[in-house]
Order: structure tokens, then C-alpha cells, then sequence
């Protein structure tokens, strides 16, 4: 007697698509609500009638929030699963973003953000993680198109929002109004993603996938093992120096564009190219990872955002250019970053525990990096102390790429 096939393939076909479609949407969301205030942070200290360097503070929220939540974003999963946990992180983004532009109290913009960081904290520790259950052998193809969606649609973010708080009028309505803008896509993602999971819940014979057992003693000493393995910290430095270095640009240089006589709308458009610029660098990493040279690809990555913040340094007027070099090394080492955190894993428990203890350190980090960077501007009104502290960080970059590009893994012993 023979046995029917569980599921047909023109179902299993049209799921894969569904799916495809929600992972690509949702990153469309992943940093558009983060890349949008920079162009915007002289128009909110005008209303908020405070300085533009006391609201580089604003641009660490969430990375401190990040930080925070990361490592009990698992705990989470496990308890509640998975699909379900990104799709209240999802549902909490909306919120968070309608809170952070209501008006009224300054404290909205503040409160909202917080709640907004929360919410991507727990959908970027997920995502990948889904990119794996999902995606078999496709997991470097999804990383590449994901990677670079969300930088793509963060760019254009920043290339838009100023435009759009000019056509609402100005001042405290426009940049409320450009902020709420940039979860525009949100609500197609969220019925994306339940479409898709209401499609998983259909497919006959196929079980749910299953949780992660939470009694075993040994997941669960490896989990903690992670915080004291010498080969995960240099992950988490790794990821430190990258985010540290892209959320200070893509903060300040707006700002940094119009101080050199660029309007608005041209120095937004600036930041937006930048992070065009990182879309690319992203999709070429997976080629230079080829060969014996892959050895040394995270260290040479780098290069490229140190001959951007030099271009900046010495040449400032021909900051277009300089912004293509650094969106190139950016984008490309936080594909790299995300990479590691694979390939230093044996399996996908290890991956795991080496996610959430390196985007817990590094955007802890990274958090750092926009107020010191506004502090150090504040002091004399000038751009060298900062950008030489920026060019600090690619260096540094390239010492640890140098390290952790040889073949090791986490919670292993020679």
C-alpha cells in the first residue's frame, strides 16, 4: 500500500514564494525607522529647542535597547516559538513608531524609540535564525538578499525623509509626520508574515517545527559557555567596531554635509548614498569568500571605510565620493559579521548562542559611538577630534578581522 506525498509541489512552491516574500519585506522594515532620524536631527533640536549633539544621544536608544533584549530574545522563542515572537516584534515596531512621532510631550519621542529598539532587538536576532530553520542550503543566498534589503531600504529612507517632512510643512508636524513615514511598509510585512505562517499551519503532514528543548543541561552549558569563549569575542568585536562605525556616519554625516555648505535635502540624499553603498559592499562579500584568500577578507574589508574617513579628513568638499567608499566597507562588514556567526558555529545551537552574545555586545558597544562622536563635536563646533576617533574604528577593525578570520570555532577546545 502506498502513502499519498504529504505535501504537493505546486503548495510547496507557493509557500517557499510566501515566504520569500515575508523575510524580504520584513527587512525592508528592519532599519528604515533607525536610518530615518539622522537628516532630521537639526529639524526635531529646533523644535525640541535643544542642541543637534545632545540628540546624537537619540540615535543610541536603540542600540543600548538592543543590546539589552538580545540575549532573552531566545528565551522568548522558546517559549512562545519562533513565528509568533516575530510577529508581536513586528506589531510592537507599529507601535513604537506611532508612539515616538505623537504629538505632545518630548518624552514620546524618547519613550517611542526605546519601544522601537525592543522590537527590531528582538527581530534581528530572529531573522537569521528563521533564514536557517526555513532555508536549508539557501541560507547564503537569503542572507545576501536580506542583508541587502535592509540597507537598501534604510538608504532610502534617509534619502527621503527630508523631503517628505518639507512637503507636511516643517517644522514639529513634518518631522513627525516624515518620521511615522518610515513604517510605511510595516503593515504589508505583518500580513505577509501571518499569511505565511497561517500557510505553514496548512501544509498537511507537516508538523510544526520543533522548539528547542528546554530542560537540557547540556544546551544549556553550552549557551553559557559563549560568554567565556575567546573565539566568540572576537565575533562581538568584530560586529562592535562595524556597527559602532555605520551608526556614527550614518548619524553625524548629514549633519557633518550640511556644516560644509550641502542643503538638507542634498546632504540626506548623501547619507542615502552611503548606505546604497552598503547594499553593494554586502553582495560582493560572498564572492571574495572564495579560496585561501577568505582568510584575510575580514581584515581587508575594512580598507575601504578607512580610505573613506581619511577622503573625509583631508577633502571634505568631495564627500560623495568618500561616502561610496565608506558604505562599501560598511555594508560589506556587517554582511561579514553575520557571516561569522555562522561559520564560527558547529551547529545551529552553537550559531545561536554566538548571535545573541555578539549583538549583545555589539551594539551595546556601538551605542557609544553617535553621542561620543556629537560630544567631541560639541566641544570647539569642529570635525577633526570626531572623525579621527571614526578612523580609530575601521583600524581597530582590520587587527581583530585579522584574527578572526582564522578557522576556529566557538565552544570548542584544542
Amino acid at each position: 500500500m502506498t502513502t499519498s506525498p504529504p505535501r504537493p509541489p505546486a503548495r510547496r512552491g507557493l509557500g517557499i514564494a510566501l515566504l520569500i516574500c515575508a523575510v524580504c519585506v520584513i527587512a525592508a522594515n528592519m532599519r528604515t525607522t533607525i536610518t530615518g532620524v539622522g537628516p532630521l536631527l537639526d529639524q526635531i533640536a529646533d523644535d525640541q529647542g535643544t542642541s543637534t549633539a545632545a540628540l546624537g544621544a537619540l540615535a543610541s536608544v536603540p542600540l543600548i535597547t538592543w543590546g539589552i533584549v538580545s540575549p532573552a530574545t531566545h528565551a522568548l522563542s522558546t517559549r512562545f516559538g519562533m513565528s509568533r515572537v516575530v510577529l508581536v516584534s513586528l506589531i510592537a515596531l507599529g507601535v513604537g513608531t506611532a508612539w515616538r512621532s505623537w504629538p505632545g510631550s518630548g518624552v514620546n519621542l524618547w519613550l517611542g524609540t526605546i519601544f522601537i529598539g525592543a522590537a527590531l532587538a528582538v527581530a534581528n536576532v530572529l531573522m537569521p535564525a528563521v533564514i536557517k530553520r526555513d532555508f536549508g542550503t539557501r541560507v547564503p543566498l537569503m542572507m545576501g538578499l536580506y542583508t541587502a534589503l535592509l540597507g537598501g531600504f534604510g538608504a532610502i529612507a534617509s534619502g527621503v525623509v527630508v523631503p517628505v517632512s518639507l512637503a507636511a510643512g516643517g517644522g514639529a508636524d513634518g518631522w513627525r509626520v516624515a518620521l511615522a513615514s518610515t513604517a510605511a511598509l510595516l503593515p504589508i510585512a505583518i500580513a505577509l508574515w501571518m499569511w505565511a505562517m497561517a500557510d505553514t499551519r496548512r501544509r498537511a503532514g507537516h508538523p510544526p517545527t520543533p522548539r528547542p528543548p528546554q530542560t537540557d543541561g547540556a544546551t544549556r552549558r553550552r549557551g553559557t559557555g559563549i560568554w567565556r569563549d575567546p573565539v566568540a569575542w572576537l565575533v562581538a568585536a568584530y560586529m562592535a567596531l562595524q556597527s559602532a562605525f555605520f551608526y556614527m556616519l550614518v548619524t553625524w554625516l548629514a549633519p557633518f554635509a550640511v556644516s560644509h555648505g550641502r542643503t538638507a535635502v542634498a546632504a540626506g540624499f548623501d547619507t542615502m548614498i552611503f548606505q546604497i553603498m552598503t547594499v553593494v559592499g554586502s553582495l560582493l562579500v560572498p564572492l571574495l569568500l572564495r579560496g585561501r584568500a577568505r582568510r584575510w577578507v575580514p581584515a581587508a574589508l575594512p580598507l575601504a571605510t578607512v580610505v573613506g574617513v581619511v577622503g573625509l579628513l583631508v577633502a571634505p568638499d568631495a564627500l560623495t565620493v568618500w561616502a561610496l567608499f565608506a558604505g562599501l566597507g560598511a555594508g560589506a562588514s556587517l554582511n561579514m559579521s553575520l557571516t561569522l556567526m555562522a561559520e564560527r558555529a558547529r551547529d545551529s545551537v552553537a550559531s545561536s548562542a554566538l548571535s545573541g552574545m555578539s549583538q549583545s555586545v555589539g551594539y551595546l558597544f556601538a551605542a557609544l559611538g553617535p553621542p561620543v562622536f556629537g560630544a567631541l563635536h560639541g566641544i570647539d563646533g569642529q570635525w577633526m577630534l570626531s572623525l579621527l576617533v571614526l578612523l580609530a574604528v575601521p583600524l581597530a577593525q582590520v587587527a581583530v578581522g585579522a584574527a578572526v578570520g582564522r578557522e576556529r570555532f566557538v565552544l570548542e577546545r584544542a
